[in-house]
């Protein structure tokens, strides 16, 4: 590879994984979740990490949102070597350029819709008005206008997994982690919540990264890795 490819390489990815293990030690023995994974997620992807239970996509999602740290291997995003960070900086990553959607949503219920969307953008320290209008725009998109003054308990699931869309991507991240998002959802409501977040993707180019079971997202998905006992079985690319 030249050095023009490199660079071309760095730029397009945001997300590289080489030979990444990660191991927990139980009282019945060691346990090994990821076995040397090589992966790369470049710019602009809609990708999803597929496999049984316990093949290891969880795992990979917590390393790469820099929620756990690898046993061996490396992490990098946008170019930036996840085991050379302090904690301090890690976190950092995970408010500026990275957004979270889980499937238990983990929004704040003491907080409005609006002070959902926008509480990443407090903690970045952006100005109020500016803060606001990002939010209140980015809740229009995914289909909430109207609903900004509610709190987490006043709506429905499908609801409440928007904001949390709404949430991780307002401030624009490099990356959003999507783990198991249509879970808790009823098939027309996971469907619709993924078709917002295919046409987010299409329209922002925001990078999608989903660890799933569901078939819709899979089907959905322009490349699809499946994970078996904590490595890669297989890398597909759609068109």
């Amino acid at each position: 590879m030249n050095l023009l490819e490199q660079e071309l390489q760095v730029e397009e990815s945001v997300v590289e994984v080489r030979d990444l293990s990660r191991e927990y030690v139980l009282k019945g023995g060691n346990v090994r979740a990821l076995d040397g994974i090589d992966l790369t997620v470049r710019r602009g992807e809609f990708m999803a990490v597929a496999g049984p239970s316990g093949s290891g996509k969880t795992t990979l999602l917590n390393l790469i949102g820099a929620l756990d740290r690898p046993s061996g291997g490396s992490v990098k995003v946008e170019g930036r070597d996840l085991t050379d960070l302090s904690g301090r900086d890690l976190a950092r990553l995970r408010r500026d350029r990275i957004g979270f959607v889980f499937q238990a949503y983990n929004l704040i219920p003491v907080l409005t819709v609006l002070e959902n969307v926008e509480y990443v953008m407090l903690l970045q320290g952006q100005p109020r008005e500016e803060r606001r209008d990002l939010a209140r725009a980015i809740i229009r998109e995914v289909g909430l206008a109207g609903l900004e003054a509610r709190r987490p308990a006043e709506l429905s699931g499908g609801q409440q997994q928007r904001v949390a869309v709404a949430r991780a991507i307002v401030s624009r991240p490099a990356l959003v982690l999507a783990d198991e998002p249509t879970a808790n959802l009823d098939s027309v409501t996971g469907g619709d919540l993924l078709e917002t977040m295919a046409r987010l993707n299409r329209e922002l180019q925001v990078t999608f990264l989903f660890s799933s079971h569901d078939q819709k997202v899979l089907d959905r998905a322009r490349r699809l890795v499946r994970l078996r006992d904590g490595r890669v079985e297989s890398d597909q690319v759609r068109g």
